[in-house]
């Protein structure tokens, strides 16, 4: 069962101009891909769009795409998005045909919990997190919308490794080096000021 249903419609024509009169009426261009059947070219409507793109459980869900003029379901994820870089728009999609059982690798983000419980951030520490998301490998309808890390036994200097990481049952991150995800540092003091002037002190009394 899918999660999430958005409404589409067949495109006809493609190219530059074809997109370009198709965002003047408000829609964006997308294909849908995968499982040994054609590729369909469609357009979704913008708006409804930038909402669903901002809600984190559309992006690692299994999505059904009704397509207006065209037989047959459509179950699919999210594989790819593409933004514009100066108005920070979104412009295609890209969704992958999938059934329950297969088995997916996509990006998910990592969350830092329970910061205001971590020792280190008591002291003064700041969580540093290194790696924003995961590639992780799961079935097509368990994919973890996040990756949660919890600080709550971290103190400043600690570091939360791959292996370290409770995944959920069935989830995967494949790697050869045991990576660093997060860590606590202590925050950097600026002593460039105070250098500056103990600089500047000890030349006036070197010329006194």
């Amino acid at each position: 069962m899918s999660d999430f249903i958005v409404e589409a419609e067949l495109r006809e024509t493609n190219g530059r101009s074809a997109t370009r009169r198709l965002r003047r009426t408000g829609k964006i261009p997308a294909i849908i891909y995968g499982g040994d059947k054609p590729d369909l070219s469609v357009a979704v409507d913008y708006f409804v769009i930038s909402k669903l793109l901002n809600q984190e459980e559309f992006h690692t869900s299994m999505l059904e795409v009704k397509v207006k003029g065209s037989r047959g379901k459509n179950t699919v994820m999210l594989k790819a998005t593409q933004w514009d870089p100066i108005k920070d728009t979104v412009t295609h999609l890209d969704f992958i045909r999938v059934s329950s059982s297969d088995m997916i690798t996509l990006d998910v983000p990592v969350v830092a919990i329970n910061e205001d419980k971590c020792p280190g951030v008591a002291k003064g520490g700041l969580i540093d997190v290194i790696r924003h998301s995961l590639e992780v490998t799961s079935r097509a309808d368990s994919i973890p919308a996040h990756i949660e890390i919890d600080c709550s036994g971290l103190d400043i200097g600690d570091s939360v490794h791959i292996e370290d990481v409770t995944l959920p049952e069935g989830a995967v991150v494949h790697h050869e080096v045991n990576f660093t995800v997060l860590n606590v540092a202590a925050q950097k003091t600026d002593t460039t000021d105070d250098e500056v002037e103990g600089d500047e002190g000890s030349e006036e009394a070197a010329e006194a």
